[in-house]
């Protein structure tokens, strides 16, 4: 099957938005934003395999990279960057990494999305190997800088997965692990940053969610190693505590101020009582 007119290009279901009223405007966005869950749910089976393998290198030792430029550049690194918070994982578990470098977050760098060879220098800086797990993101599936990054990846024997909006796209045919989210036409036409990276996004949150689940970091369905970093964060702390040992709140909060940690409070605990 040939790669034909990216979906993500046709135009949009909509036409004369600027005659919308805003009720109309939002509606209609909202409309085009319940395909994104579907889509979500075709894709599953490919995205079980893609997580299955990364749990399987990760065990290893092995890290997860994402790649993208623009917008999914952008959702990459924010995914990357809320795990270490979130599961009390070392900053180098997962890696995102955006064409152009971090000053392409805030705003566009010319062409950096064009250069094909570009990607695998950014990846050789944090010492990439045959361990590892690369995932490309792009909506259309044609990104020179992820499409060269994953090929000479392949050439290292790098396992790697991809994120496209489009059928049999460059992307879909160079991943060994290609995860298709076809949500359709976007309301504005052409602008992925709407249903694209919606979609994307939800993506992202499936993969490094369930895989940090299966690393264990995730007991019972508590962030038990969640980082303390502020009062919100310690609160939950504190309850999750008062939950799982039915104890009172200022002995919760003591013994969080004492170990710093949810996970190794409650490890102490069923080690005293032989669990």
């Amino acid at each position: 099957m040939a790669f034909s007119k990216p979906t993500t290009e046709q135009s949009s279901r909509y036409d004369d938005l600027e005659k919308m009223t805003t009720i109309e405007l939002l509606t209609n966005i909202n409309n085009e934003d319940k395909n994104v869950p579907l889509a979500l749910e075709k894709a599953i089976p490919n995205i079980q395999k893609f997580v299955d393998i990364t749990v399987s290198r990760m065990k290893e030792g092995g890290r997860l990279f994402y790649l993208g430029a623009g917008t999914s550049g952008r959702l990459g690194v924010l995914d990357a960057s809320e795990c270490p918070p979130t599961f009390g994982v070392s900053s180098d578990w997962i890696i995102g990494l955006i064409a152009g470098g971090d000053i392409a977050l805030r705003r566009a760098v010319e062409n950096a999305e064009d250069d094909p060879e570009q990607a695998w220098k950014d990846l050789l800086e944090f010492g990439i190997n045959q361990k590892d797990v690369l995932l490309g993101i792009a909506a259309s599936g044609t990104t020179p800088y992820v499409i060269g990054g994953l090929k000479m990846a392949k050439q290292h024997s790098v396992v790697t997965g991809g994120i496209s909006c489009n059928e049999n796209s460059p992307l879909t045919q160079e991943a060994d692990f290609p995860i298709e989210l076809i949500v359709g036409p976007e309301f504005v036409t052409g602008s992925t940053r709407m249903k694209a990276g919606t979609s994307q996004k939800l993506a992202l949150n499936m993969i490094s969610t369930a895989v940090m689940i299966k690393l264990g970091r995730v007991l019972g369905n508590k962030m038990v190693d969640m980082q303390l970093s502020n009062k919100k964060l310690t609160d939950r702390g504190v309850k999750m505590l008062m939950e799982e040992l039915q104890i009172e709140e200022e002995i919760a909060k003591k013994l969080l101020s004492k170990h710093k940690n949810v996970r190794e409070i409650l490890d102490i605990f069923r080690t005293k009582l032989g669990q």
